[in-house]
């Protein structure tokens, strides 16, 4: 498998992953994956560590001084709860 080939790729697993890809690209690439062990490494790291992150993010919470201060720069105040 020709090392090229998997740098012409990269540029598009985010899109791939994100699922924001026609499937005509998402095929080639699928195909590629299912050749190419490196790549499958890459865009199973990728996949995880947006699940991670999404976890994390849904987890952690701004403190609500922050959650107050932001509101109100953004003139959401109407939005704060008391």
């Amino acid at each position: 498998m020709s090392h090229e080939r998997c740098r012409d790729l990269l540029g598009s697993l985010s899109d791939y992953v994100d699922g924001d890809l026609e499937e005509t690209i998402c095929h080639e690439i699928e195909q590629h994956l299912a050749d190419c062990e490196n790549c499958r490494v890459v865009v199973d790291t990728l996949r995880k560590t947006i699940s991670l992150y999404r976890e994390e993010a849904l987890q952690t919470k701004a403190p609500e001084d922050v959650h107050q201060r932001l509101y109100k720069r953004l003139h959401l105040d109407d939005f704060l709860t008391q």
